[in-house]
């Protein structure tokens, strides 16, 4: 049943964009300022369909650490529904994304009307400085800037290390460091079609104090989101390699 459940939901997931894709033309031509909204109401659906498909609820905790006006969360990223569920928790949400999601047929173009920012992960120099300009953007137009610092999907409980973006972010910005943990992976496990039914927990943590260098912030970021998922019985990640203190 569950198999079942889970090949309805990419059919339904799959249609959706589609539709949504082509529908989404008259906005790209007339309407571009409504791109993120439109975004929200696909996210929705999305998420409504994997709740009464799949029997995925949310449970979402700790959202009263937000501020008002834009910020950095450094979020755990365990699979594809960490990629969806911010652009419905936040009013003006903008991912950092890997540069590849912009060439999906239909999905691309409204990933970059949307606000998205996009990062070639080869780029180095160059994307470093892309970012930042971007990150600009988001930040003039008060959004809440979606990071997630591993990089890449990673399993609950699975050893973790941290790319260095969000210290290059939160030295350019200045922005509130906002840690969230998940359990996510549980449920859509990372790279896999199948879904299984039970509840997802979204936990956001206080900001981490404000100016810290690289070789602060990354472990502090683990480490907030270790505190956090023991807190709140999640599997606890542990550091892959430790974070080695570096001169800035």
């Amino acid at each position: 049943m569950t198999l079942l459940r889970a090949l309805a939901f990419n059919l339904y997931f799959l249609l959706l964009t589609i539709v949504m894709g082509i529908l989404a033309f008259p906005i790209r031509l007339f309407a571009p300022g409504r791109a993120l909204a439109y975004a929200k109401v696909w996210t929705g659906l999305t998420l409504r369909g994997l709740q009464r498909i799949c029997g995925i609820s949310i449970q979402v905790s700790g959202m009263e650490h937000l501020p008002p006006g834009p910020c950095l969360l450094a979020c755990q990223h365990q699979s594809e529904f960490d990629t969806l569920v911010w652009m419905n928790l936040v009013p003006r949400p903008t991912y950092v994304m890997k540069r590849e999601l912009e060439r999906i047929p239909l999905v691309g173009p409204m990933l970059r009307l949307s606000g998205m920012i996009p990062v070639d992960r080869d780029g180095k120099a160059k994307a470093l400085r892309a970012l930042l300009a971007a990150t600009d953007d988001a930040v003039t137009d008060r959004r809440q800037i979606i990071i997630f610092p591993e990089g890449t999907r990673t399993a609950p409980g699975a050893p973790i290390s941290l790319q260095p973006g969000i210290a290059a972010l939160s030295t350019h910005t200045g922005l509130p460091v906002i840690p969230v943990a998940t359990d996510a992976g549980l449920y859509w496990k990372p790279g896999s079609l199948m879904k299984h039914p039970g509840t997802i927990h979204i936990v956001v943590g206080a900001p981490l104090p404000a100016g810290l260098r690289r070789a602060q912030l990354l472990p502090a970021i683990a480490q907030a989101w270790q505190n956090l998922c023991a807190t709140h019985g999640l599997p606890v990640p542990a550091l892959r390699e430790p974070q080695k203190e570096t001169s800035e």
